[in-house]
């Protein structure tokens, strides 16, 4: 190794284990690498594709010497050309020809760039990006320098990647926040009451419960359970949610409003598939109109009777292009002093605890008397001091009078 490349080493290596680039933000940091790189590298321009949400597309996120890509949203699907390509394969990849034929981004070619070295962006097994440079001068990058490239690639790489997973789940804390319920409908002789907790292993995910009122003295409750987790999930649940409640205002049948919301999250969202159980409390008539999308039943306790799982048919869940029609509903007479508890499954599922059991243990917990008694007593009998491992959604209605 020559004295120029050994310096070369020595340089980057000290540049991917700079400690304080810890400490910045990507943005900061992506800014501070790509330089560095196109001075080491003595390269025309360094830039960085970031993986979209999609995972279908790169987007250009930063660059040292192309700025217009980043300007102008460059996005390159995963597959076609160069820095798809290199993402497709996982591999470095390195060309010298520079046209359509090779590049789907004509700034490339427009910069008279001669030869591109493209290196995939990987962390904790997954693709997050490529990083590619180019010179206008006629060179070929040797097998040090392409080693030297995936050094800083995987030093980026896994910035983004905890940048993109604190900042997801930072945004679907927010979500989930803001589409929970922060006022439950208060109506005489009626109460109700909820609660979601984030579940300690996978952080927010897909469950959510809603209270509205309806006319004609009705009350809507929806709890719902969306596949997945994190952001994507709140997305989802987000979309399902507001769905659900213009279907409501537009139907009075529950099974009509979850097959209305089936055809929707079929069309639309055809990879998206949820356990939906809705409801409609009739408070002038005292009784709930009930229908379940493969969600776990609800309970009803009545004073001076042993609590029970609601008899109801669960139909399939919504979404993944069933589009299920037909969906069935009872009906549940809830006389003065009656409950109901709706809840999702990360209440009653535990590692290494056996379900029945716990459904036995949360029938035991749902008796008659104030909802927040009722959702704290739960909690505390089912969660305890012990962190769940999935998110946890619960609501309550309460016939007091």
């Amino acid at each position: 190794m020559g004295n120029d490349a050994a310096d070369r080493r020595l340089r980057v290596l000290e540049a991917v284990t700079d400690t304080a680039l810890m400490e910045l933000h990507l943005d900061k940091l992506l800014e501070v690498l790509l330089w560095r790189v196109h001075e080491l590298f003595e390269v025309d321009t360094v830039t960085v594709l970031l993986v979209d949400a999609s995972g279908d597309r790169l987007v250009a996120t930063a660059s040292a010497g192309l700025d217009e890509e980043v300007y102008q949203g460059v996005r390159v699907p995963i597959g076609r050309g160069f820095a798809g390509r290199v993402a497709r394969l996982r591999e470095p990849v390195q060309i010298e020809r520079i046209d359509p034929s090779t590049v789907i981004n004509p700034i490339l070619w427009e910069r008279g760039l001669r030869v591109l070295l493209g290196v995939p962006m990987v962390a904790q097994g997954e693709l997050v990006g490529v990083m590619h440079v180019g010179s206008t001068s006629p060179r070929r990058f040797p097998d040090e320098d392409i080693d030297l490239l995936r050094l800083v690639a995987d030093r980026v790489a896994l910035a983004a990647y905890l940048h993109r997973s604190r900042s997801e789940q930072m945004a679907a804390s927010v979500l989930v926040d803001s589409l929970l319920p922060t006022r439950l409908p208060t109506t005489d002789g009626w109460e109700v009451a909820g609660r979601y907790v984030p579940g300690a292993d996978i952080g927010v995910g897909g469950d959510w419960y809603d209270v509205f009122p309806l006319p004609d003295d009705r009350i809507g409750i929806v709890i719902g359970d969306v596949v997945g987790n994190g952001l994507p999930a709140a997305i989802v649940m987000g979309r399902l949610r507001s769905a659900l409640r213009a279907y409501a205002l537009e139907f009075d049948d529950p099974a009509e409003v979850l097959g209305k919301l089936d055809r929707k999250a079929s069309h639309f969202e055809r990879t998206t598939m949820a356990t939906v159980g809705y409801a409609v409390v009739d408070t002038a008539a005292a009784r709930m109109e009930l229908s379940l999308a493969g969600h776990l039943p609800p309970l009803v306790a009545m004073p001076g009777e042993e609590t029970w799982f609601v008899d109801a048919p669960v139909g399939l869940p919504v979404g993944y292009g069933m589009a299920v029609t037909g969906r069935p509903a009872i009906t549940v007479d809830l006389p003065p002093g009656a409950l109901a508890a709706f809840y999702t499954d990360g209440l009653v599922e535990r590692r290494g605890t056996d379900i029945d059991d716990r459904l036995e243990l949360l029938r035991a917990g749902v008796r008659p008397g104030p909802v927040e008694a009722v959702c704290a007593r739960v909690m505390a009998e089912l969660v305890g001091g012990e962190p769940a491992n999935d998110d946890i959604a619960i609501v309550a209605v309460h016939h007091t009078e």
